[in-house]
């Protein structure tokens, strides 16, 4: 990393707590995580030749691809280009994008696109057999692919699951949770230990000894009280490489989706999401007066880019003092027909959209930042790749355009793939004792924890609510237990990410994107650089700038 250091916070384990592993099996490959990210890269590495063992945290459809709602944005009409698709990706990500990255994806997203359809994935298309392509906010053409409506990751997903379940390359570990990695005498990863419930010994403690990890477990957002990712998305893989002694970056730039339906003041965990593809279609946003408070804050109105659709509720909230606003999509056609998905959960609630107003709030909902990776998805430590939420390739910069998420875990899997197939040394003989401190946060700690991130570090941020956030955060990581377990497991990545966040987030004196500082309102040009994150060995979180455009350091 290059630039100047800019500040430290003490307190968490370089290794989670846990026992030696007592089963292991072997592959040439693990990826952890079964998203469209993960297995995408399965089927890559199969292609080429590679056994590969798949490990998810729950069962392999219990991830955030089968809740994506909008679709996947590439460039497939004739009066779309890729310039078209990389300029409106770089004017939502305010200045951070990678320009590399985001010619990669734009470039690369057609073909990748067309490949998951051989393996399977049926989208949406017209009476003449067209793809139907729609739009969403910060696109400036018609550009997204959709399925079954509103229901493309669920779609996504079952073509994914189905294509790695016909071969019998790919050993599946469901309800397995990756604790920490294992490395070779040469310092190079050598595969992880991971707990499996009712597997090996009494605690299921085992290992999957591989040439090569790729870490695919999707996002954070279950370190906020409330978010519309999946009860297994605790940060992880981002928590287990830090650990490892991978750079991280731009943590801080946490998107909060607008339109979460909201269930009243007393809920917790996974919201449902509420498309912005519906905006798409012709809903529109109203305040409790009626009024559409979106026309005259930006030129797209309910179209804008996620993070100035999510701070303009918000600010509304704050003006008259509500919980939520509301969204009107009585007069979009055939609403039940192209919104099955999201019609069904609003009528579970109570809520008709045909004929009422649907109360929506913004909820934490994608980490554009995540893992630094260079355009093969290599983090800084020797053989451990990312891809997908995980990761930061560069693409998103400081808010992720809407429906670009699927499409990164599709190119990037590719590219990943291919790394794989050119190159996968063999492990040194040998594993060194890991000394590490090793550490364990007491469960009974975590409602705290996402309470404070809510309160202090959501999408909206004071240099004074941070520092109280980092002030509790430290003090919960104090409430230790000698108890090893997935609570406990859970509450520690939890705790990693939150450190991360915030202390990332309060150096940041600007605001960017979906990071909003209230008492740095403006965006600042010599804060247009990247904040790189690592844990050093005592477990102190290091911060240093990286100039946008000077790729992260990966030497092997």
């Amino acid at each position: 990393m290059t630039g100047s250091a800019l500040a430290r916070a003490t307190g968490l384990p370089s290794r989670l707590r846990a026992p030696e592993p007592g089963w292991e099996l072997t592959a040439d490959v693990c990826v952890v995580g079964s998203g469209v990210a993960g297995l995408c890269v399965a089927l890559h590495a199969r292609a080429a030749g590679l056994s590969v063992a798949v490990v998810t945290k729950v069962e392999v459809d219990d991830g955030s691809t089968r809740w994506a709602q909008g679709g996947i944005a590439a460039v497939l009409s004739p009066t779309d280009t890729p310039a078209a698709h990389a300029r409106d990706t770089e004017v939502a990500g305010v200045g951070l994008c990678d320009p590399a990255a985001v010619r990669a994806l734009v470039t690369e997203g057609p073909d990748r696109l067309h490949e998951l359809i051989t393996w399977g994935a049926a989208f949406d298309r017209d009476g003449a057999g067209h793809l139907l392509l729609t739009r969403e906010g910060g696109h400036s053409t018609d550009r997204i692919v959709h399925a079954g409506g509103d229901a493309t990751g669920a779609e996504v997903q079952r073509a994914l699951r189905d294509a790695v379940a016909a071969d019998p390359g790919t050993t599946l570990i469901e309800h397995a949770m990756v604790l920490d990695v294992v490395r070779d005498v040469a310092g190079r990863v050598a595969g992880v230990t991971l707990h499996v419930l009712g597997e090996g010994s009494a605690d299921g403690v085992g290992a999957v000894r591989a040439r090569a990890v790729v870490l695919a477990t999707g996002g954070m957002g279950q370190v906020y009280a409330a978010t519309t990712n999946p009860a297994v998305s605790t940060g992880d893989g981002v928590a287990l490489g830090l650990r490892a002694g991978a750079v991280a970056t731009d943590l801080e730039f946490v998107q909060f989706h607008p339109t979460a339906l909201y269930l009243g003041p007393g809920a917790r965990g996974q919201q449902p999401l509420v498309s912005e593809a519906l905006r798409g279609e012709g809903a529109v946003l109203r305040d409790g007066a009626g009024d559409r408070f979106m026309v005259g804050t930006h030129p797209s109105a309910e179209l804008a880019p996620r993070d100035v659709v999510a701070k303009a509720i918000t600010r509304v909230q704050l003006r008259d003092g509500v919980d939520h606003v509301w969204l009107d999509a009585r007069e979009v056609p055939g609403l039940a027909a192209r919104f099955p998905t999201i019609v069904a959960r609003c009528r579970e609630a109570g809520i008709d959209p045909a004929t009422a107003l649907v109360p929506v709030t913004p909820a934490a909902h994608y980490a554009s930042g995540g893992l630094a990776t260079d355009l093969s998805g290599r983090t800084t430590v020797p053989g451990l790749y990312a891809c997908g939420e995980v990761a930061c390739t560069g693409v998103h910069g400081a808010n992720r355009l809407a429906s670009n998420s699927l499409l990164e875990g599709l190119v990037f899997a590719g590219r990943i793939g291919d790394a794989l197939a050119r190159e996968l040394p063999v492990p040194t003989a040998g594993e060194p004792a890991d000394a590490r401190p090793e550490g364990l946060v007491d469960a009974a700690a975590r409602a705290d924890l996402t309470g404070t991130m809510s309160a202090r570090v959501g999408a909206l941020r004071s240099g004074t609510g941070l520092a109280a956030a980092a002030e509790r955060l430290a003090a919960l990581g104090e409430r230790t237990t000698a108890d090893p377990g997935v609570p406990g497991w859970e509450t520690t990545d939890l705790l990693t990410v939150a450190t991360a966040i915030t202390a990332a987030a309060a150096a940041r004196e600007e605001t960017r994107g979906c990071h909003w500082r209230e008492d740095h309102p403006e965006a600042e040009e010599d804060w247009r650089v990247h904040l790189d994150v690592r844990l050093d060995g005592d477990g102190e979180v290091a911060l240093t700038r990286r100039p946008v455009g000077e790729p992260v350091e990966v030497t092997w």
